[in-house]
């Protein structure tokens, strides 16, 4: 059985991920800097590691936990730090977005990445190949108001994406991301009926997008089935972005 690490395991969406990549014959080692993730992995009879993702010794951790036999890496791990790059009220400026904000979106959503991939690919060249699948997310393809740091760091994770998978294809190790849209979240949940409407309305396929739609397409890209397939991303929006 081969190992499947997935970052940012705690949330729904991680979680998720988790449990059809075990469904799919994966040994799970699930990662989060939430201690909430080691009963998220105790559900799913996996084994769960806390660890601050930006620092290479908890990436070390990870690593030396996961043992030899690492097929799949999930890079999920990500936060939002939201702010208008400058907002402006009654002609003078009123707010922006904090050097300590866009520093933090960038540590986790995009050092993070670079840590956990640096550190997993030896062990996949060493095994004879593997999948690295990158959460990215469809701002990172078209931007979004309010998301200068998120959307900046969805996007360099698709070109880092496509430069891995240039540089590791030689190895049999694929790199592929996802770009989900609007997911049902319990944020989600908690919107007025009207303005959930008008999320829903700028979707093709007139619904939010479910943690299984997401899930299902990353374990088709770790599958067999996608043996093919390196260096792209997979738009999982029901059609908000086409």
């Amino acid at each position: 059985m081969s190992t499947a690490i997935v970052t940012g395991a705690a949330g729904g969406l991680g979680g998720r991920i988790g449990e059809r990549l075990a469904a799919a014959g994966h040994d799970l080692l699930l990662v989060d800097l939430d201690p909430a993730v080691e009963g998220v992995a105790a559900a799913r009879g996996a084994r769960a590691v806390v660890a601050d993702l930006t620092r290479p010794e908890g990436v070390d951790t990870v690593v030396a936990a996961a043992g030899e036999g690492v097929a799949v890496l999930v890079n999920n791990a990500g936060i939002t730090r939201d702010a208008q790059l400058v907002k402006w009220r009654d002609s003078q400026q009123a707010g922006e977005m904090s050097e300590r904000d866009f520093d933090a979106v960038i540590s986790v959503n995009l050092k993070g990445v670079f840590l956990c991939t640096r550190a997993v690919a030896p062990r996949m060249i060493a095994g004879g190949g593997g999948r690295i699948l990158n959460a990215s997310s469809v701002v990172g393809l078209y931007g979004n108001f309010g998301q200068t740091n998120y959307a900046a760091t969805k996007a360099a994770v698709i070109n880092m994406t496509k430069t891995w998978a240039r540089e590791l294809g030689r190895y049999n190790i694929r790199v592929n991301a996802v770009a989900p849209g609007f997911i049902a979240t319990a944020m989600t949940e908690a919107m007025t009926d009207e303005a959930r409407a008008g999320m829903e309305s700028r979707i093709a396929l007139r619904r939010l997008g479910t943690p299984d739609d997401v899930a299902y397409a990353v374990v088709f890209l770790a599958s067999q089935e996608a043996s093919y397939i390196t260096g792209t991303v997979l738009n999982v929006s029901g059609g908000l972005y086409t």
